[in-house]
């Protein structure tokens, strides 16, 4: 969802998508948000889409940073699924959201 926002929303400063399904290639240069991109490591089906997804942003000159949590599953941030849930890796991508907004967006 926060991907297909950044596409369509060109007022947008900044977004932060956890894990989410890529946007096509032919929208990036429609994102003018800065991202925060955050795919969990066990999770094959979203993260075949991670190098054209690059390929396609380092193109169109958007501001991006993307981690990889190495071990974690596809959902790793839902404490309501112990299953998924990845205390550790939540953790340090929430950290890393706060960081990152209190750049982009100020204090």
């Amino acid at each position: 969802m926060t991907n297909q926002v950044a596409v369509r929303a060109p007022d947008l400063v900044a977004a932060v998508p956890y894990y989410g399904s890529q946007p096509d290639a032919a929208d990036v240069p429609k994102i003018k948000a800065a991202l925060l991109i955050h795919y969990a490591g066990r999770d094959e089906r979203i993260n075949r889409g991670i190098p054209a997804f690059e390929e396609a942003l380092k193109k169109a000159k958007v501001d991006y940073k993307i981690y990889v949590y190495e071990g974690a599953a596809h959902a790793f941030n839902n404490d309501t699924s112990p299953e998924r849930y990845d205390k550790e890796a939540a953790q340090l991508a929430w950290k890393r959201t706060i960081e990152f907004f209190k750049e982009k967006l100020g204090s």
